[in-house]
């Protein structure tokens, strides 16, 4: 697989994941919760979509200049996803001050849920990776 199928093959994916998440969460709240439905909802699966686009340009660069330091780019990125979502919490409780608990579980959901997906992402390409070096010995 080289490095433009990579990429496409994570940006589709990972946008049919925050469309049918963003969906089905907010759907379910709104239908099940409504009282715990705040008007920043469809921001949250928004900044982890932009994030994950983020995500698999700096991946792809990696993977383009420098393939052996792609763990290193792999940790500091997870790094600053939690950095930045730990400042948009921040920002949402001292900013906006509504909803504060719904707003904090449902934007660590979705962090949870595109770790989770990147993570194992990050894994199935290393795998192929493994086994394509076997294969060329």
């Amino acid at each position: 697989m080289n490095e433009s199928s990579i990429k496409k093959h994570f940006l589709v994916r990972y946008t049919l994941l925050m469309i049918f998440a963003g969906w089905i969460v907010g759907l379910g709240i709104q239908t099940f919760i409504p009282e715990h439905y705040f008007v920043w909802y469809p921001f949250v699966p928004l900044f982890f979509y932009v994030f994950g686009w983020f995500y698999i340009y700096m991946f792809d660069a990696c993977i383009k200049h420098a393939p052996r330091k792609i763990q290193l780019v792999y940790l500091g990125m997870k790094c600053i996803k939690l950095l930045f979502t730990l400042l948009l919490l921040l920002f949402y409780i001292v900013k906006v001050n509504v909803h504060k608990v719904d707003f904090a579980i449902t934007l660590f959901g979705f962090y949870l849920l595109s770790l989770t997906f990147e993570s194992m992402f990050f894994y199935r390409y290393e795998k192929q990776k493994k086994e394509r070096e076997l294969i060329k010995e």
